[in-house]
Formats: structure tokens, sequence, C-alpha cells
């Protein structure tokens, strides 16, 4: 409706810039001479162009409290609650559950089960950030000491890809979010794998990993649940290769990406706050078969 409304405007405008102006001499006496015929049709006019654009907001107005209640009504039927935080410049996804041993985090990915409302709770780590996932939902602002929420739906299953829509710093560009819509028992598999802690080493290279990582500067912002690495600062790396992608979808999951990343990411992400560990390429390996099994 607005764009037809917009494009009456246009239409107006361009036959009033190309349309011929008619001369004519004024006749001798006053200068502005009333026409009742024409003023009659101008009065008449321009009540109805008044009276169509009042009618026009009102019903725009009356969609628009239509939709916020529906989807008000959509929050109180939600049956999963999501916690986003958004950080520079990745996304920390908490599933929470009444029980408290049954929730858990993951990073840069949300599962949601097709048809299911799920309320998603938005808060922001350092700047302004804003939750945008165009296929399924408008944009809502992550604000530093405040609290945002929001539902989204949805309706068929596959892959949609989340992005941040408010600039938030150099790296912004860089900061995506894997969305999968999947049917619900397939998210409820997902769900328990993901409760799950991680999966022990099964080899000597993976055991090897394993001891580089607790006793590096690894554990000093990450998380593996079922080992000693307990750290919030950065990503939970509890299923890291169960992932699609990595650094906040700038690069797709593969043993090489990761390689990339761990070994030097400020070339691949400049600026972000993941530091060069310093490992040697034998330790390096040995990392990469760990973190490589944890799915």
């Amino acid at each position: 409706m607005l764009a037809a409304v917009y494009a009456v405007v246009l239409v107006l405008l361009l036959v009033a810039a190309i349309r011929p102006r008619r001369r004519r001499r004024l006749p001798p006496g006053p200068a502005f001479r009333p026409e009742e015929p024409i003023e009659r049709r101008l009065t008449r006019g321009l009540t109805a162009w008044a009276v169509g654009t009042a009618a026009i907001v009102l019903t725009l107005t009356g969609f628009s409290y239509a939709v916020d209640r529906d989807i008000l009504a959509l929050g109180h039927r939600a049956e999963l609650t999501i916690e986003v935080t958004a950080k520079q410049w990745w996304w920390q996804v908490r599933y929470d559950d009444p029980v408290p041993n049954r929730s858990f985090e993951t990073a840069n990915e949300i599962r949601l089960p097709v048809g299911v409302p799920v309320r998603v709770v938005l808060k922001a780590q350092d700047v302004i950030h804003s939750f945008w996932v165009p296929n399924l939902h408008g944009k809502t602002d992550l604000i530093p000491g405040r609290v945002n929420e929001t539902v989204i739906v949805a309706d068929r299953e596959g892959r949609y890809r989340g992005q941040c829509a408010e600039f938030c710093g150099f790296q912004h560009a860089n900061m995506a979010l894997d969305v999968v819509a999947m049917p619900r028992d397939q998210f409820e598999a997902w769900r328990e794998s993901q409760l799950a802690p991680a999966v022990a080493p099964s080899d000597e290279r993976s055991r090897e990993g394993q001891r580089v990582f607790l006793t590096s500067a690894c554990v000093m912002c990450h998380t593996v649940r079922g080992t000693t690495a307990a750290s919030r600062v950065g990503p939970d790396l509890t299923h890291v290769a169960a992932r699609p992608s990595i650094a906040a979808g700038t690069l797709p999951y593969s043993k090489g990406n990761l390689a990339g990343w761990i070994a030097d990411p400020q070339r691949i992400k400049p600026g972000s706050q993941m530091p060069v560990v310093g490992l040697s390429a034998d330790q390096l390996q040995s990392v990469l078969a760990y973190l490589d099994g944890l799915k």
C-alpha cells in the first residue's frame, strides 16, 4: 500500500512538471478574481485527498497494531527460550531450560524446530549491535545495559543467514550467524548431543592436543565441557567441529581453515579479540586433531 501511495505521488509530480502551462492575458481588474467553479472543484479535491490520506494512515495503523498483537501473542506461546549476547565480533548463544543442567551454550549458530515460536532474549556486551535474520524476522537492536526480546518462527526447514545490522566496529561485516531450522525430532536429537560433554580423545595425537590445549593460553578464553577449560571470554568449543563455520561466519569450518585461524587470527579477522597463541607446528597439529574431534 505504501508503494502505491508513493507511486501516485510521483506520477502527480511528474504530470505537474511536464504539463505545459497555458499562457493567457489577465483581464483588467483585481489581480485575484475568485472563480467559483474552480474554487469548488479544488476544495472538493483537497477534501477528498485529505480524507483518503487519513483513511490510509488509519488503515496502516490498524494493520500495525494487529501485527504487533500477533507477535506479542507468539511470545506467550514460545516453547523455547534462547539468550543471544552480541560481542565484538561474534554471537554467544545460550539455550535456557527450567532444569539448569539442561541449559547449554554454543556460538555463532542457532538451531530451531520448525513451526515452534522461539523467544529470543537479546543482550550486548560492548557496543550496540543488531540481530537480523532477514528471512525470519526484522531487526532488533542489542544495547549494552538493556535487554530486548523478539520472537521468531521458522515456517519451513532450511538454512538462513543472520547478520549484525548495526555498525559495531572494524569487523562488523564479519559478524554473521548461521540459523538452521529443522524438524522437531532432529532438533531434539541435536539438543541432546549438545548437552553431552566433549568427546574424550581417542588416539595419542588427540590426547596430546588436549594436553597442549589445557596447558596453554587457550584455557584463558574458552570452555570445553568435561575438561578443566571453563573460561567464558571466547566461544564455547565443546562441539566446535559440528558447526558450519568459524570466526562468526568468516570461514566455513574445515581443518585447514581452523589451522589458519589458530595460527594467525589477525590475518583472517584483523582487530578480533583472538590472540596469537604461539604454538609450534607440532603442537598446532596436535591441537587441530583434538578440536576436530569435538563434534
